[in-house]
């Protein structure tokens, strides 16, 4: 039997969970919605009704996704799981590419298409962003092609507000505009719920081509001023080896006149396939895919180019995951395997069995791919702790996923999310579908397994790997399961129920909460 769905309960979780994360009171998050301190404790133990109204609100006080109506289509999925997958499955192109290259796509005058874009709604905020500011966007052929094409002027003071909110990515608008405007304001990065994520970082790194922000913490928003600066060589170091803002230092190097040495630099997938699409545009970059790069700016952009994305490595994981927990044997086609070697040899050391082609080179001419057959294997914990590292180590957005796999393994994992202050938490709700999850802090849990799943109805966390975590999780669990609030799946995989119908699982969409 499956466990009563309580939606209130469910959202009043999100709302307490999200506050904590903003470091906000009950009474300061009132204050700022206009209810009482009361109300909000109410709402959070799920003791009282909520308006859609009051829903709005809410999310846009802490940035929060909490529910999705009307933007997917489907507002849930409802699964029968315990089911094997069949078949092939081809990798669509990165989604953390497709939004950095959209982002640079501004330093370039001339037209730019991307080829074979993923329609997903973190790329489809970005385009609303770009298109409220002037730039001309349109999808021009089945194979998801999308051409950009800049105006004369940016009308910067146009920007879409809303859609900037929904998607941390707003921040890598930075490096480009500090080229184009004097003065320009952005609002507070969105995106995923994961615990305090500063801009620190980005704005240190800027400096150096003049950026000087205000944070206007009554208003939200990030108040850039330009100051003049020399065009002498410059070094910047970063303090996070964090791919956004390598690449936006990236963005602000290419239209320095000069050169620029970047130390600290990360050399992860979606860095790579920035520094590629820049040199296209005559960009000379070196040190490509290490942890220093050296950018020979131009003083202007202007070349009408096409540029193809390698394949998205996290993906690939999810996938890899579905298999691996439905205790599967399903071909995974366009592995961007240089991006993986660490994670499928922890796969291997735990014992499970794979397949590979021969490596064949993605549409862009460097990244690496195979095509990987899983075979049905029984698992047994690893000996050491799983935890992410920078490239080449285990990607921090692939650790959700071994979460999954350590729950279907014999023995008790050590899961270690150093990166974020709650993502480890999300692992706690893998627990309703009965997993033996033992939290020792917000960074580590312990697995044990194998996990004999049940089902059960639940809302989605407003974290993209948590939750697509619980859904193939409830791939597992033999009866029917019911996810609500799938938009945060939906940021960053397209038609990702369709394409698990593909591989014969029974997954079907629902509408409303």
């Amino acid at each position: 039997m499956t466990k009563k769905y309580n939606y209130r309960n469910e959202i009043g979780s999100i709302i307490a969970r999200a506050r904590v994360m903003k470091n906000f009171t009950q009474a300061q998050l009132a204050e700022a919605v206009g209810t009482s301190q009361s109300a909000i404790n109410r709402i959070e133990k799920g003791h009282q009704n909520i308006s859609l109204e009051m829903v709005e609100k809410l999310s846009k006080c802490l940035d929060t996704q909490i529910l999705s109506v009307n933007d997917t289509g489907a507002q849930g999925y409802r699964i029968n799981g315990g089911k094997e997958l069949t078949g092939s499955i081809t990798i669509n192109t990165s989604k953390n590419a497709a939004v950095g290259l959209l982002c640079a796509s501004l330093l370039n005058t001339e037209k730019t298409t991307l080829k074979h874009l993923a329609r997903i709604e973190e790329v489809h905020r970005i385009i609303e962003v770009l298109n409220s500011i002037g730039v001309k966007t349109r999808w021009i052929n089945s194979r998801r092609d999308l051409e950009i094409i800049p105006p004369r002027e940016l009308k910067i003071d146009h920007l879409d507000i809303e859609a900037a909110r929904r998607t941390r990515t707003v921040i890598m608008l930075m490096g480009p505009l500090l080229h184009k405007f004097k003065q320009f304001r952005l609002p507070y990065a969105g995106g995923c719920s994961l615990g305090s994520r500063t801009v620190e970082p980005h704005l240190r790194a800027l400096q150096s081509f003049g950026l000087e922000v205000d944070s206007l913490c009554n208003s939200g928003f990030y108040k850039a001023t330009i100051n003049p600066i020399d065009n002498t060589d410059k070094k910047i170091v970063l303090i996070e080896r964090g791919d956004t803002v390598t690449e936006n230092a990236l963005m602000a190097a290419a239209l320095f006149p000069g050169i620029t040495t970047i130390v600290g630099a990360s050399p992860n997938y979606m860095v790579q396939d920035v520094c590629f699409y820049l040199q296209k545009l005559g960009v000379q970059i070196e040190g490509i895919g290490t942890t220093t790069l050296v950018v020979h700016g131009k003083r202007k952009i202007s070349q009408e180019i096409e540029y193809s994305p390698s394949e998205d490595p996290i993906e690939a994981i999810s996938f890899i995951a579905a298999g691996v927990v439905t205790k599967s044997e399903i071909q995974i086609k366009r592995v961007p395997v240089e991006f993986l070697e660490i994670e499928l040899e922890i796969l291997r050391s735990m014992g499970q069995k794979m397949q590979e082609s021969p490596e064949y080179l993605a549409d862009n001419g460097k990244t690496r791919l195979i095509d990987l057959k899983l075979i049905k294997s029984e698992l047994t914990a690893p000996i050491d702790k799983i935890h992410p590292m920078p490239f080449p180590g285990l990607n921090i957005d692939s650790l959700p996923f071994f979460s999954l796999i350590a729950a279907t393994a014999h023995g008790r994992t050590l899961i270690h999310d150093w990166v974020f202050e709650n993502r480890a938490i999300y692992t706690t709700e893998l627990s309703t579908l009965n997993a033996n999850v033992e939290l020792l802090d917000a960074h580590r849990v312990f697995v044990t397994g194998p996990t004999n799943w049940r089902p059960a109805e639940m809302m989605a966390p407003p974290a993209l790997r948590p939750a697509v975590v619980l859904l193939l999780a409830m791939l597992a669990a033999p009866g029917r399961s019911v996810l609500r609030n799938i938009y945060s799946i939906a940021r960053g995989y397209e038609d990702f129920a369709k394409r698990l119908r593909l591989l014969g699982a029974d997954i079907e969409p629902l509408s409303g909460i």
